[in-house]
């Protein structure tokens, strides 16, 4: 795991989420159970596939010339 994933697309968030979920220790059924969605689901967002809902979301990014990173919440080292 790393300690700033960069996220620019909908891959890099799904490799991330897989990243985070598999140094946490879950599963996707594991995970999808406590955020309450299909595994099915989970399993698309790692996939890295890409929502009308992300694709906005980070066209706006691009627009606004910012970059996204993901880091965990406790700020100790992965």
């Amino acid at each position: 795991s790393r300690r700033a994933w960069p996220v620019r697309d909908a891959r890099s968030l799904g490799r991330a989420l897989r990243d985070y979920r598999v140094a946490a220790g879950l599963t996707q059924a594991q995970l999808s159970s406590i955020i309450g969605v299909d595994r099915s689901y989970l399993s698309e967002l790692e996939g890295g596939k890409e929502t009308e809902q992300l694709r906005r979301l980070f066209a706006a990014f691009k627009a606004l010339e910012l970059k996204l990173y993901l880091q965990k919440e406790s700020g100790e080292p992965d």
